[in-house]
């Protein structure tokens, strides 16, 4: 097993002491990363304006109601600052996990033409947002929450917060020329007093607006303060350096990055259809379908090489199991020998951060689960279906190369991560658990039920001698800054199953048998209300022709 590290924040600790007031470090020191380009230099510059990635931090106040878990938030400076650079902004997060965060600084290029069009000002003015003084909770006194007033042409990246009803020193911050910033949005709640509404005052993490492998947005890790009517005009940086991939890892990068990060997949114990390498389905008998020539499957060559290129979803291609039947059932069950990741390696957040993405390739999607209230019930063919691709992305600051979050990929969308709330093992490594037959990753064995209120399908996940190290075969199949070059499965844009042809008015019969009356109506339309991805009506794409290629991951909505 090696050393592992699971981390509980929802409560405080048999102490009494609350998460935030510990500081999460990863359970090995970050490697020092083979030399190369500017990856891990500390420094990135973004044409015009060097930035830095500060996480210490000085606390300022904390309120120790409401926010999740109604543990509160507390705020934080950012502290030390390297010599010659400014706070943008200060950096808040929930009380209810460990100090576990980061906040960019700025200093002007040495270069700056004139004062005037200097990258950074100090702010004219401060407006008070907010203050704690009418609030009946608990916490550290009391609190104010300040917002620059910028000069004209320039931008306000971030809030100030005090203890004091006094303003806030114009020295204590710099505002970022316009034409360096870019618009942001609200991202996670931070915190809001105790039955606080979306239209009330709230605390938010910011993330650009603008997301993907192109777009130059870059995130500060300060957070905005929402009085619910008009949101006060925060912006994000931007990356205006012409050589944007200049602080991406390079091969040999990459290379230790995934030996300190790579995750370990964990299978149900009951689990059947598992992952194998994409060659390996294709050595094993998968066929490639033309409409045009239903009646003459072909077989696909190791790499893909005869599978139609390009194009778009168009259903006149399409991918399925062997015709014989034991081979057939051989093949449905995978090799978890010969799994491979697929990895896409690409920029984000304005080239200051790099996403590794690990595609899992599975022959087979078994059928679901769903749980009735107190009845567990298999909805027989209802979410089977041929082929199956999910994903685990680990987000890298290409400042230092720690490792920030990962995203578990759960059918048509997923979840983020802190790395502070991930299991570890062998160090650095998170784990992943694949669910029973879907293979949804999650962070946590258990269940966690897709649906709402007492009917959903089920996503059972366990630990079991069935493990996949990433790391072991890992295939680069993607990094667009890099110029690799991919295999010609990846730009194949259709079905890698056929469109199964079964009435989920029969499969619903069946299951409606097991159900006491009151549940049979309920039941039924819950089935209805699901996706055809879940139902398993027919194969899904492959990677490339998923949204979160080109942009950002795709959020599940709680």
């Amino acid at each position: 097993m090696g050393n592992c590290l699971s981390l509980s924040s929802a409560t405080k600790n048999s102490k009494g002491n609350l998460p935030v007031e510990t500081t999460f470090k990863l359970p090995s020191p970050i490697p020092s990363w083979p030399s190369g380009g500017g990856f891990a230099s500390g420094v990135i510059n973004l044409g015009g304006l060097q930035v830095c990635e500060t996480s210490s931090f000085n606390k300022v106040w904390a309120t120790h109601e409401g926010g999740p878990d109604n543990l509160g938030a507390t705020f934080f400076e950012p502290s030390p600052l390297t010599q010659g650079f400014y706070m943008l902004g200060c950096y808040s997060q929930p009380n209810n996990k460990p100090l576990f965060g980061w906040a960019l600084a700025a200093k002007a290029e040495a270069d700056a033409s004139s004062p005037s069009a200097a990258a950074l000002q100090p702010p004219v003015d401060y407006t008070l947002v907010w203050s704690s003084e009418s609030l009946n909770i608990k916490k550290d006194g009391d609190g104010y929450v300040w917002l620059p007033t910028a000069p004209d042409g320039y931008a306000a990246i971030g809030h100030v917060v005090t203890t004091s009803l006094e303003k806030p020193s114009l020295d204590k911050i710099r505002c970022v020329r316009s034409d360096l910033t870019d618009q942001c949005e609200a991202d996670s709640w931070i915190w809001g007093p105790p039955g606080a509404t979306i239209d009330g005052f709230n605390i938010y993490s910011l993330t650009p607006t603008n997301r993907g492998i192109q777009a130059t947005g870059v995130p500060v890790g300060t957070f905005l303060a929402s009085n619910g009517k008009a949101n006060n005009k925060i912006a994000c940086l931007k990356n205006n350096n012409a050589q944007l991939n200049t602080y991406m890892p390079n091969q040999s990068q990459i290379h230790a990055l995934l030996q300190a990060y790579a995750p370990f997949i964990y299978f149900h114990p009951d689990e059947v259809y598992l992952p194998s390498s994409v060659s390996w389905f294709f050595t094993n008998g998968a066929l490639l379908y033309n409409q045009q020539e239903v009646e003459k499957p072909v077989p696909i060559e190791p790499t893909g090489s005869n599978l139609p290129q390009g194009g778009s979803n168009d259903g006149a291609y399409w991918l399925d199991l062997p015709v014989d039947q034991e081979a057939k059932e051989r093949v449905k069950k995978g090799d978890l020998l010969d799994a491979e990741a697929c990895l896409h390696i690409k920029p984000m957040l304005g080239s200051t951060f790099t996403d590794i993405a690990f595609w899992v390739f599975y022959p087979f999607n078994g059928p679901s689960r769903a749980k009735v209230e107190f009845f567990n019930v298999s909805l027989g063919k209802i979410g089977e279906h041929v082929g199956d691709w999910e994903h685990v992305t680990l987000r890298v600051s290409n400042f230092t190369g720690q490792l920030w979050c990962v995203y578990f990929s759960q059918h048509s969308g997923g979840k983020w991560v802190d790395a502070s709330e991930l299991e570890f093992q062998n160090g650095n490594r998170p784990v992943t658990y694949a669910s029973l037959h879907g293979h949804a990753f999650y962070s946590k064995p258990g269940l966690v039920l897709q649906g709402s209120g007492k009917i959903g399908i089920r996503n059972d996940t366990a630990k079991s001698k069935m493990v996949m190290d990433s790391g072991l075969r890992p295939s680069l199949v993607a990094a667009e800054y890099l110029a690799i070059i991919e295999p010609p499965w990846l730009n194949y844009y259709r079905k890698w199953g056929p469109k199964i042809s079964y009435q989920i008015s029969d499969e619903i019969k069946k299951v409606e048998k097991l159900l006491p009356g009151r549940l049979k109506t309920a039941f039924n339309s819950f089935i209805k209300s699901l996706p055809d991805e879940v139902l398993g009506e027919e194969g899904p794409t492959g990677p490339k022709v998923k949204i979160n290629w080109n942009g950002d991951e795709v959020i599940l909505k709680v």
